[in-house]
């Protein structure tokens, strides 16, 4: 079993690289994938929002660039954060030049609300797209903070999630489901089983439900291909923006993808890059889920060291740690925080 400190690399590691590979493809059709690349199981470069930009392979985006403030925020505090916590890493560290380089339009938007004196929970209210996965796809460092709490996971994705979405929206209902996954996924002794029944008994019941459908499509496939192809009847939206992007079905087919490769990341990267629609968010929550259960040995090493050498060229980044400097740095902020839990407890179990 991967020690809890490798828990936090394989979360992270799979969720960046996931990331980075599915954003080449983002959008297409799978039939496009296949024709293009049989399996696409490597980065290939590529561009986004139309500014020129070819970006080098392994280079991740939009929803790893919004995570990397919260990492931040974790790790110089040193313990859970809070909505405001986070607010204040935006207005220091997210560069001018990087909007329309690394972040979606409406974040633009959230970052000049985000400048006012609004409380930062309001923030979110001003967004107009309160289903999407922004959230699910970025909560993972709130759930690694809370490893093994799931209660705390809970609270803290639904107060930092309040800078994105509103409050009790769908799209935290469902980034909810993720972060009990991942709160599970580092409790000694889990497995593919213990984290799914976690999510299904601790998550709203309506997720749940949809969360059973995906789940029972893949326990009748016995390959992606097989499972993307069983999604079709279920998922197809169009004409809208954003329309594959939200979260109940990205999610959903993340706890497929997460249940057909019994929690191996690397399998899990692949399935999903290789899905069609909104493969680098996928991508990014079922590896993400998956590393944070299995560790990172699976994951080859060229993808991790290629992800690096991407995230040092990229001048638009909000930061440029390795995987491995930003896994120790939530994993020292958990054992501060135990740290101080453990020193409550010993002077009030006996007040």
């Amino acid at each position: 079993m991967p020690s809890l400190h490798e828990k936090f690399f394989g979360c992270i590691a799979a969720c960046h690289i996931g990331s980075a590979m599915g954003a080449a493809v983002e959008g297409w059709p799978y039939s496009r994938i296949e024709e293009t690349y049989g399996t696409l199981a490597d980065f290939q470069s590529y561009e986004h929002y139309g500014n020129g930009w070819k970006r080098e392979p392994g280079t991740t985006e939009d929803g790893v660039e919004r995570q990397k403030l919260i990492i931040t925020a974790i790790i110089e505090k040193q313990d859970r954060v809070t909505a405001e916590d986070v607010r204040r890493i935006w207005l220091r560290d997210i560069k001018p030049e990087s909007i329309g380089m690394v972040s979606e339009p409406f974040e633009a938007e959230l970052l000049a609300i985000a400048r006012s004196n609004i409380p930062a929970r309001d923030i979110g209210k001003y967004c107009d797209y309160s289903g999407l996965v922004t959230f699910s796809r970025s909560c993972h460092p709130v759930a690694l903070i809370n490893a093994g709490c799931i209660p705390d996971a809970v609270a803290d994705i639904l107060e930092v999630g309040q800078l994105y979405q509103v409050a009790n929206s769908r799209g935290l209902k469902w980034a909810s489901a993720v972060g009990i996954a991942i709160a599970a996924a580092t409790t000694p002794g889990a497995s593919v089983d213990t984290v799914l029944d976690a999510v299904l008994s601790h998550t709203d019941p309506s997720v749940a439900a949809e969360i059973r459908r995906g789940l029972a499509l893949a326990d009748k496939c016995s390959d992606f291909r097989e499972l993307r192809a069983a999604f079709d009847g279920i998922y197809s939206g169009a004409g809208i923006p954003y329309a594959q992007s939200y979260a109940n079905e990205v999610v959903t087919k993340a706890f497929a993808v997460f249940k057909l490769v019994r929690g191996n990341p690397r399998d899990a990267v692949v399935a999903a890059v290789n899905f069609g629609r909104d493969t680098d968010c996928l991508a990014a929550v079922a590896g993400g889920i998956s590393g944070a259960l299995s560790g990172a040995a699976d994951i080859p090493q060229h993808w991790i060291d290629q992800l690096d050498r991407a995230t040092k060229l990229n001048p638009y980044t909000n930061s440029q740690r390795t995987l491995r400097e930003t896994a120790d740095g939530l994993y020292e902020a958990f054992r501060a925080r135990l740290k101080r839990l453990e020193e409550y407890t010993a002077v009030m179990k006996n007040a």
